[in-house]
């Protein structure tokens, strides 16, 4: 199947199940689930041990766990992708809420963001701008909130949506400034945002004509998951799935006759989960665009659906925020996380590299480089959301792929990323119905960014060698183990049609 045709043609139910082939899963979930329990039990031992032998065993341990999940992962991914009719979608989602148990009790895990979170609910709560007013202003430097945030977060003010910032708000007030309730309460809130994600993607395959098999494998149950939106406490799963969710609505409202409330509500969910993050508006020109072909694709259809969707988001911010009394300070905030020179972010490359050649010749010239890689990262951004929108309304890309295409060149062209952010493009990719082959790129992807963050939250920079070593115990380990967890693995992937 190639991108630029889409194929309706029915799959076989995923919930048939076959004989002689359910073994092999099921010991590769129970497998994954010990990598997963080794990561967790590792990250409360790092949190006591800080330093010294016990330190460094910590962090093996979560390496070899990450490792572990990863493979596991990766081989489950032969037997979905061989076309069997096991494992079942059931299974698949069953074992994401196993994978998912042991990270929910453990301390953040690969990133601090969430603390950043709590202190900008602590701003907040007082009656200030969290857009506006940084941590370190609104709460004092010495505050025991501010002192756990990120050093770059502490001066610098929320870039998130007013729904967020109620969010946040709410969860300082319940849990009264412990940060062990502040933690647990964030993490519910992600969760729930997961649960979307795991309704919508098979529905997004459904609209698609994919495998709901392949969208939950690897849309779902990837480590970048696990890792970032389960144990790092993201807010891109609150995002993601109001995100998604209205996506899988309005397209299905669209699939006969318009079906115009369900349509709304689901323009309302996308503009909701804009609300939380920015770059869910993407959605809303994915089915903009729907609606201007399933209305007849002409160009005043296109420009009337266009000025709907405008009018919907439009309609959605001021509601928000003016109920939630947190104003507009989130529109001059926009863009606050572009202000970090994320190494990442291929925009940035451009600075890094012309910056370093200029030093050679005592020349200060990288940030000016950074900040002209931004711009035209932007206008590459806006020519290619442009190319992708019109092929969805010319018919050569359904609105899944599209979808899937537009955020991942908010992401690869936007000027930060993080491993997390490849989730905006990669659920509604694994969604789409594209062949084996890049299905098979997409995992590599997901492994590539699943081992680039340290397991164990925290700043490196003064423990390098603590680093070199645990990274180097945890391959080791993984390393001996492969062999086993190569024998569990089925035949190699065959056409998904």
């Amino acid at each position: 199947m190639s991108l630029t045709a889409v194929d309706r043609r029915p799959r076989p139910s995923s919930d048939v199940v076959g004989p002689g082939v359910g073994a092999p899963p099921d010991r590769l979930r129970w497998v994954g689930f010990g990598g997963v329990l080794l990561l967790a039990v590792a990250a409360w031992v790092g949190v006591v041990a800080r330093s010294g032998v016990a330190a460094t065993v910590s962090l093996a341990a979560g390496v070899a766990g990450v490792g572990v999940v990863v493979l596991v992962w990766a081989l489950l991914g032969r037997v979905v992708l061989a076309g069997g009719p096991r494992p079942t979608a059931r299974w698949l989602t069953g074992t994401l809420a196993l994978w998912s148990a042991p990270l929910l009790v453990a301390p953040p895990l690969f990133s601090r963001d969430v603390f950043s979170y709590l202190a900008q609910g602590e701003v907040a709560a007082r009656g200030l701008d969290p857009n506006v007013v940084g941590p370190a202003t609104g709460l004092g430097a010495a505050s025991d909130v501010v002192e756990r945030v990120g050093g770059y977060w502490r001066d610098t003010p929320s870039p998130y949506g007013p729904l967020f910032g109620a969010v946040e708000r709410l969860v300082a007030r319940v849990s009264g400034g412990d940060p062990v309730v502040g933690v647990l309460a964030h993490r519910l809130v992600e969760v729930l945002g997961l649960l979307l994600i795991v309704w919508a993607a098979p529905r997004l395959a459904a609209a698609a004509g994919a495998s709901e098999r392949v969208a939950l494998w690897l849309g779902v149950l990837n480590p970048l998951v696990l890792w970032h939106l389960v144990a790092g406490v993201h807010n891109d799963s609150l995002m993601l799935g109001l995100m998604l969710a209205g996506t899988a609505v309005a397209l299905d409202a669209l699939r006969k006759d318009v079906e115009w409330w369900p349509f709304l509500c689901g323009v309302v969910l996308i503009a909701l989960g804009a609300q939380v993050k920015l770059p869910a508006l993407v959605a809303l020109a994915v089915v903009g665009t729907a609606l201007a072909r399933r209305r007849g694709g002409s160009v005043v259809d296109f420009l009337l659906a266009g000025f709907g969707m405008v009018a919907a988001f439009a309609a959605v911010s001021v509601a928000v925020s003016l109920s939630t009394g947190l104003g507009f300070g989130w529109i001059g905030a926009l863009g606050t996380s572009g202000l970090v020179d994320s190494w990442m972010a291929p925009t940035n490359w451009f600075g890094f590299l012309t910056g370093g050649i200029g030093s050679l010749v005592g020349a200060d010239i990288t940030r000016t480089m950074i900040g002209v890689g931004k711009v035209l990262g932007s206008a590459l951004a806006v020519g290619g959301i442009a190319v992708v929108l019109h092929r969805q309304w010319r018919g050569r890309f359904d609105a899944v792929t599209s979808l899937g295409m537009m955020t991942g060149v908010v992401v690869v062209l936007g000027p930060v990323v993080q491993p997390w952010y490849l989730l905006w493009a990669l659920v509604p990719l694994a969604a789409s119905g594209l062949p084996v082959r890049a299905l098979s790129k997409l995992a590599g992807l997901v492994v590539v960014f699943a081992v680039l963050v340290p397991p164990l939250a925290g700043d490196f920079s003064g423990r390098v060698g603590q680093l070199v070593t645990g990274y180097a115990i945890g391959i080791a380990l993984v390393g001996a183990v492969f062999p086993l967890l190569r024998a569990t693995s089925a035949e190699r992937p065959k056409s998904l049609v």
